[in-house]
């Protein structure tokens, strides 16, 4: 069932911030266990509209039986020309939880957490050619280096990178075990859990490359919403709440906002949440996921 396929983070918030008009059309491009769609899809009217994106097959089991709603098998890097195939050329509102669902972690197969010995595989779509084995034992140590710094924001990831390539020389890294007696003697003791989780994020964000597809996504939002059309993002780590804060405020991800001629700022948001949002004690107590979220709030102008 979907409330144990994921637990939708910050519900009423994120209604509230997308401003739901009862005859528009929007979309969730993070379907998951469709907690969010389903709560949106109780705003609108007959004549409102919600596609829905989901790239993992799984997700497809969790398809909600309504006429205003449609779900689309894809990344939601692929946006714009998705919604065009249904002839849609504006929308009203879009939503992201650029968290990874509960049943992703929690299916040991997957191989996305540190809990269960599996293979290392980490793709969202499972019919993707990368995956995280052939990340650990054919990227070069440099590369291992690059990813494991800037993904996982570790500090001695270019030792991480030497051990990884010194251990796969001997023998293949295949599973969750593996990879951790090949970094065992580089984690910091007492942090063994939050390093591992760190080195997965690494992982997991090159092998779906995630943050290339957030940036395609958030380009192609800005010429998909009406004027007035809100763009409600929640995001799980600083990488990609740095993206979206910037694309926010200045519609590009680095350097100064764009002027005019006339020295007039040409940005196509306007910034409703000056700071992000966070989810409440009383639902971190509840859902624990909800403790790392920051949710951002912007309107189409």
């Amino acid at each position: 069932m979907s409330s144990e396929y994921h637990v939708p983070v910050m519900l009423s918030e994120c209604m509230d911030a997308l401003a739901i008009k009862p005859e528009g059309s929007y979309v969730d491009v993070t379907f998951g266990g469709g907690g969010h769609s389903r709560e949106l899809l109780k705003h609108l009217s007959e004549n409102g509209r919600l596609y829905a994106f989901d790239q993992d097959p799984d997700a497809l089991g969790n398809a909600i039986v309504d006429e205003r709603f449609v779900l689309i098998h894809q990344n939601f890097r692929f946006l714009k020309n998705n919604l065009r195939l249904y002839g849609v050329k504006a929308v009203d509102g879009i939503l992201a939880d650029l968290g990874v669902s509960s049943h992703q972690f929690d299916d040991a197969q997957r191989g996305f957490s540190t809990r269960f010995d599996a293979e290392l595989d980490m793709r969202m779509d499972q019919t993707g050619e990368l995956d995280a084995k052939q990340v650990l034992n054919t990227y070069t140590e440099a590369e291992l280096h690059r990813i494991f710094g800037m993904y996982g924001e570790l500090h001695n990831a270019r030792t991480l990178a030497k051990a990884v390539a010194a251990s796969r020389n001997i023998r293949t890294i295949q599973t969750v075990r593996d990879l951790k007696d090949a970094v065992k003697k580089l984690v910091p003791r007492g942090k063994e859990h939050k390093y591992h989780a760190q080195l997965f994020q690494a992982l997991r964000i090159e092998v779906n490359k995630e943050l290339e597809a957030l940036q395609e996504f958030l380009l192609q939002s800005v010429s998909m919403l009406r004027p007035g059309g809100r763009m409600v993002v929640m995001s799980y780590h600083s990488l990609e709440d740095r993206l979206v804060k910037n694309f926010m405020a200045k519609g590009k991800f680095k350097g100064e906002v764009e002027k005019d001629f006339y020295g007039n700022e040409m940005k196509p948001f306007k910034v409703i949440s000056r700071k992000a949002v966070t989810a409440t004690e009383e639902e971190i107590a509840s859902n624990s996921r909800a403790r790392s979220v920051k949710l951002r709030v912007a309107e189409r102008i």
